[in-house]
Order: C-alpha cells, then structure tokens, then sequence
C-alpha cells in the first residue's frame, strides 16, 4: 500500500469517528511520521512510558518530552477535555502492559473509554486516540471502541523507488536486472530497515550487487533470532544424501529453477510456488527432504514449532500465530517447515484446548490459500488421518507426496551413503545382500545399522590392540548388525494410509 492510500485508509476511520485506532508495528517513528502529515492543523500529543508527555512540532520528526513525571493516567486526565475545541490526536507508545496482565490499570480504560464515548456521542469533541506497539493486545472493556490498523510495508514499487533514489544519491550505477533481485530480497521489511541494509550493502563493497541478496538473507536471519517464534535451522545436507525419492526429487528441482529465477519467473507469469506435503513412515527421508530442498532453492530453512505460539493469556496463540506467519513473509524467500504436522494440529477436531487449535489451524489455512508472498512451505507427517479434509484442498499446496521404505535400489544408494560418509565402504562388501535382507527397512534403520556395524569393529580393534587404520568393514558384520534392528510393520496404520493415498491423490515420491 503506498503512502497516500495509507493516510487515506486513516483519515476515513478518523472522519467516521473511530475513537481509538490500535497500529501494531515497530517502527514508531515512520507511523507517527505518517499520522502528523495527516492534518497539520490538529494539535498532536504523545505519551511515552519513559518520557512521560511529549508535543510536536512541524520542525522535527520527534517530539519534545515536558513532563517524564506524568503517568498515562494523568496524561489522559489533563488532556481528556482539550478535543471540545481542538480536533486532538493522542498517540500512546508502548502502553500495553496498561491494557493487559498483572499490571492493567482499569482508571487507564476507564478514562480511554470516556473519551472513546466523547468522540462518538459529543458534537463539538474530536479526539482520535492511536495505539502504537509491538504486541497486539485488546482489553475486552475496549473491544468495541477500537480499531486495527494493520500498517503495510513497503509494496514492490516502492521499494524498487527506494533502491534506485539510494544508487542516485550515492552516484552509483545499478542495472534494473540487479535491482529486481535486490528489491525481491528486500520485501518484508520496514523502510527504515531497508534504508539499513542497503548502507551496509554499500559500505560493503562500494556498489550494489547481486551477491548482496545473500547479505540480505543474513540480516532476516536477525529478526527470526530475536523473536523466538521461528527457529532457523542450519543446513548441510544436499540432495545427494537421499538415497532415492528420484520423482519428488525432480518435482523439486523444477521448482528450485523457478526460485533461482524468481524476479525473471514474476515477469514472466509464473505463479510463486506455493509448497509440499510429505507423508511417509519415520525415517524414510522426510525431514532430510525438508532440509534438502532448502540447499536445492538456496534459501534459508525456517521450522515452525506451533507448540512454541501457544500462550496463557486469551487471545495471545492467535496473535503468536500471526505474528510467526507475519515474520516469516518478511524474511521471504525462504523455506518454512512444519514438521509432524498432524502433532502441530493435534485436537483441532476437539475442544479440549478451548478452540485455541482449531483457531490456529484456521489462521494457517487462511494464510497457505491467500498468501501471496514467497514463502515455500515444506509440511511433513507420519498420518494425516487426524486433519480435516480442508487443509488437503487444490490451492494450499502444489503437490502432495508420499515417501515409503526404499526399495531395493534405493536401499543400496543408501547403504553406500552412509558407508561413504563414515569412510567405510569398500568393494568387497556386498551391498546387494545387504539390500535384499533389509526389505521394509527405513532410511534411518540402514543408517543405524551401518553405525552399530563401525561401532562394532572399533570396539573390536581396541579390544584385540589392532591397527585401527587397516580395519574394513565386511558383509557379515553388517549382516549381524541387521538382526538386531526389529522394522516398523504396523499393518493396520499402512491400509489406513493406502485409503489417504487414494483419496487424496498423493503421488508416491520413488519410482
């Protein structure tokens, strides 16, 4: 939304006789910025919990602090009849705490609700009271009197404006491919933040490059950190280390072409991909998938732990949520996992909880259907027979997959994975054996039994004081090591997930 159509937005809840408009963002000074240019005939006031009551002037961009003694109350109290014959704004930074917990002040509401009654009933008092935080908290005395502002970020046009003014004013020359790539990475930020990130850009290297998105990346990375909503999640993994899954692989690959080429693919027409689900047994390959396909986009790979939302005041997991799926469009592109997704949503059906499930649950599908950011989600369950069928709906994601145990080929891709990685493999062990005797074995079962096989021979070397160097692995050790690993074989659970797979139309991830 571009700044005029932001003023618009407020002028039209002021002049409808809003009484109290409530702007849950961080960066005060760019909406107070915004809320002064609205009428330059209004006398505007501030309160901060630390400086006490503050007045601006046309000159600066921040106000004059006159009294840090007052509190909100005897602010309010002072100022509560000044609207009869002057239009007021009062702007209140920061006063949640007020408004909420142990600390609400109900003096506090009952004075923000005299004037909220003021404002809609009495002809000669204009007063508009904004509400400035970080965290969206609505006391249930207030409910009716106020409204959400949710202040946009900066859209494309103006971002690729900001960009360019900022080559102009540092005498650089910047082409527009460059800057596509640039003004993609940057979606999601505050303009303060993008007014940062392109000075350390520059200060850099002396220019803006391509390279710089990656700089970018790294400063989002900051935002997950502080607010312990999201976890990032470092990845080493690459597609080589999946012994198989060679369709889901292909699938993938075509998408990571679309997100290496994204500002090109945008241009082009392409729609941005929305995101996959995985359901298989453990161990077959699922959270390695996950962590894969952000090495395959070269994107940051973020979880999201909905268990980590929940709060204990009413309203807070539903303002947790939104706030984790906010962060994530603003750290974009990037890779957002759910893993154990029918764990995440457990109870949705049920109301154990309250509803507080069944609300986040309807917070995330609205977001997955209308999203427009690009954010690439990566869901991944053992069963999905617990979600309702809604989430399973053509538009939520581009494709549903199903991962089962290897077969044959795909078991002897994974033994050499895994006799590779621990310097083990030699060509008189024979994997074919191997493979045939680990039919319904997962992934991560092979991996076990390959790393109780070296365990085996090095405890074997110390005991016998053999030169550890010399040691090789052999089949019949491996073939021990099978023995003493019992596989999944739940009967049931797989007739249970045959139906789901053909009912949902999954497409099975191996050839």
């Amino acid at each position: 939304m571009e700044s005029t159509k932001i003023k618009y937005s407020l002028l039209s809840y002021i002049e409808s006789f809003r009484p109290i408009i409530y702007i849950n963002h961080h960066d005060h000074v760019e909406v107070i910025d915004t809320i002064r240019t609205l009428d330059t005939n209004v006398q505007c006031l501030v309160f901060d919990n630390a400086q006490g009551l503050g007045i601006y002037s046309h000159e600066s961009p921040f106000p004059r602090y006159i009294d840090s003694s007052e509190t909100l109350y005897s602010f309010l109290d002072k100022v509560k009849d000044d609207a009869y014959g002057m239009e007021t704004y009062l702007i209140l930074k920061d006063i949640n705490d007020l408004l909420s917990g142990p600390n609400k002040d109900l003096k506090v509401l009952s004075i923000l609700k005299y004037i909220s009654e003021r404002t809609l009933y009495a002809n000669d008092y204009h007063a508009t009271i904004f509400i400035l935080s970080d965290m969206l908290v609505i006391p249930h005395e207030l409910e009716n009197y106020i409204t959400i502002f949710d202040y946009p970020l900066p859209i494309e046009k103006e971002i690729y404006i900001l960009v360019k003014d900022f080559a102009k004013e540092m005498h650089i020359n910047v082409s527009d491919d460059i800057i596509d790539s640039i003004v993609l990475s940057l979606k999601g930020m505050t303009k303060f933040q993008i007014t940062q990130i392109l000075n350390l850009a520059y200060h850099n290297g002396g220019n803006l490059v391509k390279e710089d998105t990656s700089l970018i990346l790294k400063e989002k990375e900051q935002f997950i950190k502080k607010t312990g909503m999201l976890e990032i999640i470092p990845v080493k993994e690459k597609p080589e280390d999946i012994g198989g899954l060679e369709i889901m692989k292909d699938w993938l690959n075509q998408k990571a072409n679309i997100f290496k080429n994204l500002d090109k693919a945008i241009r082009f027409g392409v729609d941005l991909p929305k995101g996959i689900l995985i359901m298989g047994r453990p161990g077959c390959g699922k959270s390695l998938t996950a962590k894969t396909t952000a090495a395959m986009f070269n994107l940051p790979l973020i979880r999201l732990d909905v268990g980590r939302l929940l709060g204990k005041y009413v309203g807070e997991s539903e303002e947790n949520m939104r706030k984790a799926l906010k962060l994530s469009e603003a750290i974009s592109p990037c890779v957002l996992w759910i893993d154990e997704l029918e764990k995440a949503f457990a109870g949705v059906t049920s109301n154990n909880d309250g509803g507080i499930t069944f609300r986040l649950f309807g917070q995330f599908l609205t977001w997955m259907q209308e999203k427009t950011s690009s954010v690439f989600i990566v869901a991944t369950a053992n069963n999905i027979k617990s979600l309702p069928k809604e989430f399973f709906r053509k538009g939520r994601f581009d494709e549903l997959f199903y991962v089962d145990c290897p077969n044959k080929a795909e078991r002897i891709k994974i033994f050499n994975i895994h006799l590779k990685k621990r310097k083990k493999w030699n060509k008189n062990i024979d994997v074919e054996k191997l493979a045939k005797e680990t039919e319904n074995f997962s992934g991560a079962d092979i991996e076990t039994i390959v790393k109780n096989a070296v365990e085996v021979e090095f405890l074997r070397g110390l005991k016998e004081n053999l030169d550890l160097s010399a040691i090789k692995l052999d089949t019949s050790t491996i073939l021990d090591a099978i023995k003493g690993i019992k596989p999944f074989n739940n009967k049931e659970e797989q007739k249970d997930i045959k139906s789901l797979i053909d009912e949902y139309g999954f497409k099975y991830a191996s050839k």
